[in-house]
């Protein structure tokens, strides 16, 4: 039987442009979105994933993500993990020098992931329908360079956010980020909320929906 690992890997599209979200927010980044993800969030702007994409060898993508000349890159989704061969896309883009980050949805296990590799995990609020996929035992493998993001549609979102923030102590495990789900929560209600709290995490926006309003793909 062949332990060979997989070299390809299901793409929607890669492209260069700046970062929207995360601590990295304005950064120039090239985007590897990969195809699929077994999650259905409400509030998803990525549905465009879910299916078709074209298969690449990996070789061919870090073709492509050099020939863009970016350094910082994001493997991003649908849910990167859901591909077999998707650590050893993260594990090539390290050692091609590119500082790499990995946005993952979090019911998925981390733990194959390589350390230099920075992990921004979308934990799922009950608005979601998700909550029940988030996968509780990856919060003990996040390090100091990662960071946590939860997209909040409501007041009951907030709340189960604070709750879950306390109850792990995320805020002294990494970055925790708070974003308000774009057309159906005010970021000054948000802020308000926080303030109010004093919660220990930095409100989120997402700037690429600011710049390019209109756009789906590619931004």
């Amino acid at each position: 039987m062949s332990d060979a690992r997989p070299t390809t890997v299901r793409i929607t599209e890669i492209y260069a442009s700046v970062q929207g979200e995360s601590t990295h927010v304005g950064r120039p980044c090239t985007f590897v979105r990969l195809t699929g993800c077994p999650l259905r969030c409400t509030w998803c702007d990525s549905e465009y994933t879910f299916k078709g994409g074209e298969r690449w060898s990996i070789d061919d993508i870090l073709a492509e993500v050099s020939r863009l000349g970016v350094p910082l890159v994001e493997v991003t989704g649908g849910e990167p993990l859901a591909q077999k061969a998707a650590i050893e896309l993260l594990a090539r883009l390290v050692d091609e020098g590119f500082e790499v980050l990995l946005e993952t949805a979090g019911s998925l296990s981390i733990r194959e992931v390589p350390s230099a590799v920075k992990i921004i995990m979308d934990l799922k609020a009950p608005d979601s329908s998700e909550e029940a996929s988030n996968l509780w035992c990856n919060l003990p493998l996040l390090k100091p360079i990662d960071e946590v993001k939860i997209v909040l549609a409501s007041r009951r979102d907030y709340d189960w956010a604070v709750a879950i923030l306390n109850k792990h102590q995320l805020h002294t495990r990494c970055a925790v980020l708070l974003s308000p789900a774009w057309g159906l929560l005010e970021p000054s209600e948000l802020v308000q909320w926080m303030l109010a709290d004093q919660v220990q995490a930095r409100l989120q926006l997402q700037m690429h929906k600011v710049i390019w309003p209109a756009a789906e793909k590619g931004v």
